[in-house]
């Protein structure tokens, strides 16, 4: 609930609005070059929208972009995001090194590094966070992220090695791999090079890591892993005869924790070994997935360690205060190993899925800045020639996904139909700021990438598929459609409650009824509702899925579906994708990489369990004296490097630059 204040504020705000009507785009301004106040705060604190309620303050369960700006704040990984590049820079790691073939990465921890509370972080914190983050109790809808990690994966859905009690040997992977499978070959054993960007290879070589029983594991030939569950197991069994055979009278020993390949070889030295080349991994580390919690403090408490008067943290802030559905607050951390480099005191984590309400808390100077998508399509023409409105290129996506294990959904015509059924370059046209899109990777950000196209509008091809599925889709006498054979009753199309998702899915809704004669009932709910419901696919029919970069490769995008589970959201799930998105990371050649996944790509799009709607476009604003907030293509910020500058002379008059 808000507090007093903000009620008030609100509804005052509101009757403004309803009484001037455009008053919030045309007064108010104390500076024409910006929208609103541009008056300073007295105080080194950051007021900043952030949207949602967030789901939680575990970085292990939450997988949403509010929740994700808010663990930049409070906790730390081995790496941080740069704050322009998004390239991974030093944290909790002060350098690491690389194999090869990108499928080993040594990190040297900096021993300075210390919890909020005091206490030392060691390699161990590590270990133990990524283990926690993995295990099925967490079920955390990230963790397909660290499949690539050996083992890890297995560990995650419960899976059992396969041993021989007699000889104590286990099977391995590439003694039942079937015909012209990829296989899973052992590690590297090259030599590691620097890749942290505090090292120059002039200057330090990679440090020497001693051998150990653990790291000769992980470098030798894959284990078979099975299912855990003995039906599961029992079914796969009864289809492999020589499986089955090889099995018998062996026993299944369940893959543990430490049988991931993460290792901390000493206090401050952590190995992570790959099942895999993933050239991408070491930006992927700086996900909220791979930042550290505290052990001590967790066994403790239990499920409520992240409440305010428990919690201990890592990074450059903590916790002050939390009210529920108001703000989050958060101070600077005098233990925090870099705090002398962090120059707010406070930052105001403010709660509001409100577009409007949010520019008018920002035009009156109540906040500094706004979270990303907030400047209404309405206000454009006011606030985007100002200095304070950032633009750019954004590493995201908007689409919709299709719950493929219910019917209608389950057949591919149907699906096709819907989405043929959709103008989205008039969609486009009409949001202003985006390009449509109909591939899952976004338009103009990975250079190079060969980026295959899926179907487009095409109406009259939507309602003949929709025909050949068994829904005759016929044309009244006033030239509408009516589909009357149609489950409506079986389809709705749930979102998150925030006022541009629901403009999105009424443009939606009146596109199916205009081409497909087709109405599809809308379904709006709370932020942590609905991603629960679409994780677990409790949806019928469509749910708006948006999605950007975790790191920037587009990987990133086409990983979602590579596991049935976590944010895929959809139920497909299809072996030859995976094949093809390892075949792609298994190849050192960049330009030959893209091409294989670009072929993945192609796959997923035939396939259709998703609708691409369109390519975002950076679109918020903050004041021109918030400094080192940049409009990156993530729209994720490195809270530690954010200031307020009081010398005009200054200021940001326009988007500060992202180049190095």
């Amino acid at each position: 609930m808000a507090s007093l204040y903000y009620r008030q504020l609100f509804a005052g705000l509101a009757l403004v609005s309803l009484v001037l009507g455009s008053i919030s785009c045309r007064a108010l301004a104390t500076n024409p070059a910006f929208f609103g106040s541009t008056t300073p705060p007295a105080t080194n604190i950051l007021r900043y929208i952030n949207g949602d309620e967030p789901e939680s303050l575990d970085p292990a369960i939450s997988s949403g972009q509010p929740e994700a700006r808010i663990y930049m704040a409070l906790y730390q990984g081995l790496v941080e995001y740069d704050p322009k590049t998004l390239a991974a820079i030093p944290a909790l790691a002060e350098r690491w090194d690389i194999n090869d073939d990108s499928s080993e990465f040594v990190f040297h921890m900096r021993p300075n590094a210390k919890w909020s509370n005091g206490d030392p972080i060691s390699a161990q914190d590590f270990v133990y966070s990524i283990r926690r983050a993995l295990s099925p109790e967490i079920a955390s809808k990230n963790a397909y992220l660290a499949y690539t990690i050996r083992y890890s994966q297995a560990f995650n859905e419960g899976a059992v090695f396969v041993r021989d009690p007699a000889t104590n040997q286990y099977l391995l992977e590439k003694d039942f791999a079937e015909e012209g499978a990829v296989q899973t070959e052992p590690l590297s054993q090259k030599p590691l090079t620097p890749g942290g960007p505090e090292i120059k290879p002039t200057e330090q070589g990679p440090a020497a890591v001693p051998d150990t029983p653990f790291h000769q594991f992980m470098h030798s030939p894959p284990r078979l892993t099975l299912p855990g569950s003995e039906k599961v197991r029992a079914k796969l069994l009864a289809s492999n005869a020589k499986l089955q055979a090889a099995v018998a009278g062996k026993e299944f020993v369940k893959v543990k924790a430490e049988d991931i390949g993460v290792e901390a070889v000493d206090d401050y030295t952590i190995r992570i070994s790959l099942s895999q080349p993933a050239p991408y991994f070491s930006g992927l580390a700086a996900h909220q997935l791979f930042r550290l919690v505290p052990r001590k403090i967790i066994e403790k408490y239990g499920d409520s360690w992240t409440d305010p008067a428990n919690i201990v943290t890592c990074g450059p802030f903590k916790v002050k205060a939390w009210k529920h559905y108001d703000e989050l607050i958060v101070e600077r951390d005098p233990v925090y190993w870099d705090a002398a480099n962090v120059r707010l005191d406070e930052i105001h984590f403010m709660v509001s899925s409100d577009n409007p309400t949010a520019m008018n808390l920002y035009k009156v100077g109540e906040v500094d800045a706004v979270n990303n998508h907030v400047v209404p399509n309405g206000w454009l023409d006011v606030v985007r020639p100002k200095k304070d409105y950032m633009d750019g290129a954004e590493a995201a996506i908007v689409y919709i996904l299709m719950n493929v294990t219910k019917p209608p959904m389950n057949d591919i015509r149907v699906r096709r139909a819907f989405n043929m059924a959709i103008d989205k370059i008039n969609y486009a046209k009409s949001r202003r700021i985006t390009k449509p899109l109909s591939a899952f990777t976004p338009e103009g950000i990975f250079v190079g990438y060969p980026q295959p196209k899926g179907d487009g509008f095409d109406p009259a091809q939507a309602r003949k598929l929709m025909s050949d599925a068994g829904f005759p889709v016929t044309k009244k006498g006033d030239g509408t459609y009516e589909c009357k054979g149609f489950p409506v009753n079986q389809v709705d199309f749930s979102f998150n409650t925030q006022s541009s998702n629901k403009t999105m899915a009424e443009f939606m809704q009146a596109q199916w009824k205009q081409n497909l004669g087709i109405t599809v009932q809308l379904k709006s709910m709370e932020f942590k509702t609905f991603m629960n419901v679409r994780s677990k696919l409790e949806y019928k029919g469509f749910a708006i899925g948006i999605w950007g970069a975790d790191y920037m490769d587009p990987f990133t995008f086409l990983n979602l579906f590579s596991t049935p589970g976590g944010d895929n959201g959809s139920g497909w799930w299809d072996k030859k994708y995976v094949d093809l998105l390892d075949d792609a990371n298994r190849s050192l050649d960049k330009q030959k990489r893209y091409e294989l996944m670009a072929k993945a790509e192609k796959y997923l799009l035939d396939a259709q369990p998703v609708i691409p709607i369109e390519t975002s476009s950076v679109n918020f604003v903050k004041k021109p004296y918030v400094k080192g907030l940049y409009p990156n293509a993530q729209s994720v910020y490195a809270w530690k490097f954010v200031y307020i500058e009081r010398d005009p002379a200054k200021w940001d008059y326009g988007p500060p630059s992202l180049a190095d």
